[in-house]
């Protein structure tokens, strides 16, 4: 075992010592005493929840001001205007309204599309938005596949698809590969570009004035915020995309099941939604096959019911991220994200091999606390990436692995070709999973494309960090044929996060 990886065994206070000296920010009482009050549950539980990119832990205030909404309050569908209907109509407006609150977007310029989840806001532009032949949808390689989608509408309308590569070693994007291909826009046709403030694979956050410079191009902006907003702050009065998608859940943990579309309110008027359900019309007839007549606004693309006992939670959650600060968040965040990368680099094999390689910047400079990474053992063998999960289990930490949903940074990260990429496609006998298509790059190329990805959040603390190091350092020095076996069968469990 490696002198630093020893230090981090047998010397806690030392370690956390010497933590707090480099990292003074870490020091945010406030949330140690959330840490004991609000999240009291992880540490009962004896939890190591290391996943927050997966998903945000809800406070037990939040549940308290929820339930006793519900528990004193009669509450009707709001598709109505009798008393409790009306009641709950205020509740839900007055949650829409504090999300441009918060976002400080001015509610003449902006609307809030209540959704599923980001997903589904994402869907919505998508089916809706105007593609048409001579227009163009803009991606980038680091994008979750619900943004990847898209894809789909643009190619069905007859517009052009392309992609802007990220590059190694660090995984961002060159300002000379964006430029040129936010260029190719043709200012009269209707072009969309696509991408993430914060990257759910590598952290990174991309340049938010790019939003700028697609609108000089002519572009529209649809902005995927989701892994963005739990530890920062978009602010809609200096960063001005047509679309945002997010999802609650990852910024304050409950509730679940919700997530919204923030679109200004002249490029939702030019969507061209496909159908329409209930709550999303003013006049239909039945006799007249083509005759109705859309709401304007958000309940257009509010189909049926909205979740509406749920919605007033959300102005509770981000009241409360508001009351611990985002800044303390992030600096809290970006503390212990700097330690880990700084300790998960210094680990190697007592012969000198590298043991942790981390996919994405090696520093905090415009990352976020997100860090994905594969292990290898002294010989330079790949560990396999489900049994190291099991593993982790076994000590009650969460962490995730696959490629999270994001399979252009992957195929980035591990340098998987088009050509390898084609030939996998076409000589899969089946329908193709994850777990069979790591096999097959496995076997044929050598090449393991799937990752680990750890995450903090809110309510970690360096206990937290800690603890993973110890698993890490417990890895050292063990072949790899040890810890693979028996290797874990393949699975169709999709990874959504």
């Amino acid at each position: 075992m490696t002198h630093s990886a020893q230090y981090i065994q047998e010397n806690f206070d030392h370690t956390k010592k010497d933590f707090l000296e480099h990292y003074p920010q870490y020091n945010q009482p406030k949330l140690d005493e959330l840490r004991h009050t609000e999240y009291q549950r992880l540490d009962a539980n004896q939890q190591i929840y290391l996943d927050y990119t997966g998903g945000g832990l809800y406070a037990q205030s939040q549940l308290d001001q929820h339930f006793a909404m519900l528990r004193d309050g009669v509450w009707g569908n709001p598709h109505s205007h009798n008393p409790t209907s009306q009641a709950m109509t205020d509740l839900v407006e007055r949650a829409r309204d504090y999300v441009l609150t918060y976002l400080n977007a001015d509610p003449a310029e902006y609307d809030v599309v209540f959704t599923q989840n980001a997903s589904a806001a994402l869907k919505i532009v998508g089916e809706a938005y105007p593609f048409h032949e001579g227009g163009r949808y803009l991606a980038i390689y680091d994008n979750h596949n619900s943004v990847n989608g898209i894809r789909e509408f643009a190619r069905a309308k007859g517009a052009t698809v392309n992609y802007v590569p990220t590059r190694q070693p660090d995984l961002r994007l060159r300002d000379v590969d964006m430029e040129a291909a936010l260029s190719q826009a043709d200012q009269n046709a209707n072009n969309l570009f696509a991408y993430p403030a914060q990257s759910n694979f590598t952290g990174v956050k991309h340049d938010l004035e790019w939003i700028k410079r697609a609108h000089h191009h002519g572009w529209d902006v649809m902005l995927d915020a989701a892994a963005f907003m739990p530890t920062n702050h978009l602010d809609l009065s200096q960063h001005k995309p047509e679309f945002v998608s997010i999802s609650f859940y990852k910024i304050f943990g409950y509730p679940t099941g919700i997530g919204a579309l923030i679109a200004k309110r002249d490029a939702l008027a030019r969507l061209q939604k496909p159908w329409f359900a209930g709550g999303t019309i003013t006049v239909i007839s039945v006799q007249g096959e083509g005759w109705h007549y859309l709401i304007d606004g958000h309940a257009a693309f509010e189909d049926g019911t909205v979740n509406y006992l749920s919605i007033p939670a959300i102005e509770n959650g981000l009241r409360y991220i508001e009351s611990v600060g985002i800044d303390t968040i992030q600096d809290r965040v970006m503390a212990l994200t700097g330690w880990l990368i700084e300790n998960m680099m210094a680990l190697t094999h007592d012969n000198g091999q590298t043991f942790v390689k981390i996919h994405g910047p090696e520093n905090t400079v415009d990352r976020g606390g997100t860090i994905a990474f594969h292990l290898d053992d002294p010989q330079g063998k790949r560990l396999h990436y489900r049994n190291v999960e099991l593993l982790a289990n076994e000590a009650h930490i969460s962490l995730r692995t696959g490629c999270f949903c994001n399979p252009g940074s992957g195929e980035i990260a591990y340098e998987v070709t088009t050509a390898e990429m084609q030939t996998v496609f076409s000589e899969a006998n089946d329908k193709l999973t994850f777990d069979g298509m790591f096999k097959l790059f496995s076997e044929t190329y050598a090449k393991y494309p799937s990752s680990i990805r750890v995450s903090v959040g809110i309510a970690s603390n360096f206990e937290d960090v800690y603890a993973l190091m110890r698993f890490l350092t417990g890895l050292l020095n063990r072949p790899a044929a040890e810890i693979n076996a028996p290797t874990i069968e393949a699975h169709t469990t999709p990874d959504t996060a």
